[in-house]
């Protein structure tokens, strides 16, 4: 989609109702449904962390970022992901969070970015984070730096590529703990992208699909 057209709708996304939870579960394996179902929070001490979707214009097309993970021991080596991390004490809030991690991983300037909204929270179980993604516009092609400590690759995704249906896939995938388990993903730059931040794309997608 045109940069220019984008920057003109963006703003709807103000407007909309979050689908939540319905739109998240679109994108979660079934096992995990099934967890989130056991928890109870209220007896829980849980992180939080700010995670961005950051549009910009290139090649006078929309693209977004995602960056994919160091190899590392922790529950989240070499995984797809946004840009984002988590929650510092010097940060006002998590907007600020989110844009702080941006520029420290793919090196956007964060008063460059303008926070157009968040979406739902989400629950990651593994490392026990709450994570809160939030929607940011940059009108400008930024020279994308990849943090050396935490990011192997950052990928530039064009909008047209996430929001067409044929890259909304399921794949049989195994993990630490699950084995040959059908999942809903999307297929971006030839990566397949699921759980946590599948879910958060899912309803992200059909909010933007609403207003484009």
């Amino acid at each position: 989609m045109d940069f220019f057209e984008f920057k003109n709708r963006i703003s709807n996304l103000k407007k909309i109702e979050l689908p939540g939870e319905a739109a998240h579960n679109k994108l979660a394996p079934s096992i995990r449904i099934q967890e989130l179902k056991k928890i109870d929070f209220s007896e829980k001490r849980t992180n939080q962390a700010g995670v961005m979707a950051v549009f910009y214009p290139k090649y006078d097309e929309t693209y977004f970022v995602l960056i994919l993970r160091k190899t590392y021991k922790g529950v989240h080596s070499n995984q797809i992901g946004f840009p984002g991390g988590r929650v510092e004490k010097e940060d006002r809030d998590l907007a600020e969070t989110a844009l702080r991690e941006t520029e420290e991983e793919v090196g956007i300037p964060m008063e460059k970015i303008e926070v157009i909204r968040g979406l739902s929270k989400l629950y990651i179980p593994p490392s026990n984070f709450w994570v809160h993604p939030f929607v940011g516009i940059l009108e400008e092609t930024p020279t994308l730096v990849p943090q050396e400590s935490e990011v192997e690759d950052i990928l530039e995704v064009k909008l047209e590529d996430f929001l067409d249906d044929n890259n909304f896939v399921t794949r049989n995938l195994s993990t630490s703990y699950m084995k040959n388990i059908d999942v809903p993903a999307f297929l971006l730059n030839d990566k397949v992208v699921w759980g946590a931040t599948g879910m958060m794309l899912g309803e992200l997608r059909e909010m933007l699909q609403e207003i484009l």
